[in-house]
């Protein structure tokens, strides 16, 4: 280890730092937020250091001094003379004072790290000063996965240390107590930002701990009901990663892809719940219920559903069992089908040009018919996407020809949206069926109806198949 890690309690003491420019503008931002007292030391301070710090900081209006060296907790060379650079930290370690040189980590006795902060729980990370933009690099990646509210819990879990403690006198008790809840419903309600009631929760667990009920605590479990977007991993969002990472049961959709199913928690259960046309694995009530019996048995329980779960994905029907049996449950949006699929087809949803409105219609067959309105469908400058509409395709189109809609009107078909074998097939409503019938197509698809359309040629990443 080439550094050891330390923080240092900077709460109203006297820090120094020489230069007064954006990179001791930088460092002064850092260090304020942990209310150092700070001292500058420039013939000039920049425009944006004197209008966010100016009456903030004590500013002394002149070159470096070696006098200037006192008793500071920590001193910080941010000047762009390297020569005065290196005497202020010959000065300040010959004085056993911890001293940083911006970019000169040979001139540090202490580097600052990369920070995550979820004060009152940090993470910093270092690569010794050697590999900053690596740091940052590694930064963002844990960003993605430490949500801001976990600030909220560490808080909570400060606040009630000693109570605990006094509960507990063995520290394996304590540990086991705080794992149910950091792991827990709790730790969820503080992530969702239900700080009180998540609080009350945790007042709640700590009363049944106390009467050596540990057992109970978060005895039963929660569900997730979570938009797996229209493919593509990349396209999930932060708290549905999280989330899938935890849970110790998934239930998933045939539209969920293999790439963010394989993201959940490698050793939960996956059980398969999908419908086809005409063939449901798991009726829509068994579906309800089982989301109900799994948390009963103390289950956190991801229902992972293709596009957003509120888009054609009857996910209201499940909510609205667990709310009815007092099953706790949280709902993650996903990007759906028509704006993640339009998108990677380049094909914008509204245009000032072409379209100042969208429609989401389901195109699922019926007694060989599909009953839609289609006098709305055919208003002039919109654009109508319909989910589930390959088998009904040249219904579609009859209709829309038959309510006023231009036989040449655009229409894509886009099927695998989103994935790397995204196919997008172009035509008019009068030729597309037509066009289909040659290209083997197979669900799931989506369907694009309106001029937009026709900025595709020109938007597009991907090569369309025409």
């Amino acid at each position: 280890m080439q550094n050891y890690p330390i923080f240092i309690d900077l709460n109203n003491q006297p820090c120094l730092i020489v230069g007064g420019g954006e990179v001791a503008l930088r460092k002064i931002r850092l260090m304020r937020t942990a209310n150092a007292k700070i001292t500058v030391i420039a013939p000039n301070l920049c425009t944006d250091l004197k209008s966010e710090f100016g009456t903030d900081i004590e500013h002394i209006e002149r070159k470096f001094s070696p006098d200037d060296i006192k008793n500071y907790r920590l001193i910080t060379a941010a000047t762009n003379d390297s020569k005065v650079n290196k005497q202020v930290s010959q000065l300040a370690q010959a004085a056993n004072i911890p001293v940083n040189v911006v970019d000169q980590p040979e001139l540090c006795s202490f580097i600052t790290p990369s920070i995550i902060d979820r004060s009152p729980a940090l993470i910093a990370i270092s690569t010794g000063g050697g590999a900053p933009v690596l740091a940052r690099i590694l930064r963002a990646k844990l960003e993605a996965f430490i949500p801001a509210s976990y600030g909220h819990l560490a808080k909570a879990m400060q606040k009630y240390r000693d109570q605990i403690k006094a509960t507990f006198s063995e520290e394996k008790d304590r540990r086991r107590f705080w794992e149910k809840i950091t792991q827990g419903s709790i730790a969820e309600q503080f992530f969702s930002g239900q700080v009180e009631d998540a609080e009350q929760s945790l007042q709640a667990a700590i009363l049944l701990a106390q009467e050596n009920k540990l057992a109970d605590v978060n005895e039963v479990g929660e569900v997730w009901l979570i938009g797996a977007g229209p493919g593509d991993p990349d396209l999930l969002t932060f708290k549905a990663l999280r989330l899938m990472q935890q849970a110790d049961v998934v239930l998933f959709d045939r539209l969920v892809s293999k790439e963010v199913l394989n993201l959940s928690r490698r050793d939960a259960d996956r059980i398969y719940v999908g419908k086809r046309r005409s063939d449901h694995a798991v009726p829509q009530e068994e579906i309800n219920q089982l989301l109900v019996d799994l948390a009963k048995r103390g289950k956190r329980v991801v229902r992972l559903k293709g596009g957003d779960p509120f888009i054609f994905g009857r996910g209201g029907e499940e909510i609205e069992l667990l709310a009815k049996s007092g099953i706790p449950f949280q709902i993650v949006p996903g990007i759906t089908a028509a704006s993640g699929c339009a998108t990677y087809a380049g094909i914008p949803l509204t245009h000032r040009d072409h379209a100042q409105s969208c429609l989401f219609v389901t195109g699922h067959l019926k007694n060989d018919t599909i009953d839609l309105d289609w006098q709305r469908m055919a208003t002039p400058n919109q654009t109508v996407v319909v989910y589930m509409g390959l088998v009904g395709l040249p219904i579609i189109c009859k209709q829309l020809i038959a309510h006023g809609v231009s036989p040449t009107m655009p229409i894509a078909l886009i099927q695998q949206g989103t994935m790397s074998n995204q196919r997008v097939v172009i035509g008019t409503i009068t030729s597309l069926p037509e066009q289909v019938k040659n290209k083997e197509i197979k669900a799931p698809t989506l369907i694009i109806i309106g001029s937009v359309v026709s900025l595709e040629e020109n938007l597009s990443w991907y090569e369309a198949t025409s």
